[in-house]
């Protein structure tokens, strides 16, 4: 297995959001905390939640739970150092989930220009498991070194509406909201113990080889064993085949890219998404090498 990071971050100079190159610094130890949440700041809006573009396919200037998803992202790699930030989203998120205690999947865009379809034409008055345990689930992980989210109420609510929508679930879920509701069991599955029955129970519907094609996706579009349990050792990656993560990390450190970057099987909604995935998806799969010990930073 051979990673070139020096052609990764030569990718990014050349390619990358502001953001994207300083998380790859904060994992190479070439940049503090501060820098990064610097970078993230510029997504966010007065009312404490994300997005102008912070998910990618999502380019309009509003809040959104999207956005909040990769906010927390940021405030996971920071660990152990906290931020008012991450309290501060979770306000915003308590102030638009709806009386369920969920979230909608997006709220509405006054200009859709460079916003998938999903995104813009979302009902915002319904609530979605896929967003709520997206949030949820990174936000767990934040909680784990940040007392004041573990404590705040959103989370609370996000949590106990994830759990009783993923205890009614009966058919197979769409493979995306079927990753996202996997990792926010295996996130929340040390705070709340009920969270392991469920993950056994949903569990059933993932194949143990970890690859779940994306229905009405991208030709080849599929959700992969590290969509579901990145790392070895977790209580999701007990679903899966002996190996399979094993596999799937060789598989990914394999997929670098001549440029340096990595690519995702998906389509973007628009030019400067296509690269900001891309930008993304390099600091994504060195994090996943790292985390998993196959890659000395």
């Amino acid at each position: 297995m051979t990673v070139d990071l020096s052609r990764a971050a030569a990718f990014l100079a050349g390619h990358g959001r502001v953001l994207d190159r300083r998380c790859l610094d904060l994992l190479l130890g070439r940049a503090g905390a501060d820098a990064v949440l610097a970078a993230v700041d510029g997504y966010r809006n007065p009312d404490g939640g994300y997005g102008w573009g912070l998910e990618p396919d999502l380019r309009a200037p509003e809040s959104q739970p999207a956005g909040a998803l990769h906010a927390f992202e940021v405030f996971e790699d920071v660990a152990p150092v906290t931020t008012p930030r991450a309290v501060e989203l979770c306000d915003w998120l308590d102030s638009v989930t709806l009386p369920d205690g969920g979230l909608p999947f997006a709220l509405p865009v006054a200009d859709a220009t460079g916003c998938a379809t999903f995104w813009a034409q979302a009902d915002p008055s319904v609530s979605a498991l896929q967003s709520t345990a997206f949030a949820a689930g990174v936000a767990h992980r934040v909680a784990a070194h940040d007392p004041a989210v573990a404590a705040h109420p959103w989370l609370a609510r996000a949590t106990a509406f994830c759990l009783d929508a993923i205890a009614a679930v009966e058919a197979r879920p769409h493979a995306i909201e079927l990753s996202f509701a996997i990792r926010f069991l295996d996130a929340a599955h040390d705070r709340h113990p009920e969270a392991a029955t469920l993950l056994e129970r949903l569990g059933r519907f993932v194949p143990d080889t970890g690859l779940a094609p994306v229905a009405g996706g991208s030709e080849g579009e599929t959700m992969r064993a590290l969509n579901f349990a990145p790392v070895p050792g977790t209580p999701a990656g007990a679903l899966l085949r002996p190996g399979v993560i094993e596999a799937e990390l060789d598989r990914l450190a394999e997929r670098q890219r001549d440029d340096g970057g990595w690519e995702v099987d998906f389509a973007s909604f628009s030019p400067a998404a296509a690269l900001e995935w891309r930008g993304y998806a390099t600091v994504q799969a060195v994090r996943t090498l790292h985390r998993a010990g196959r890659l000395a930073l």
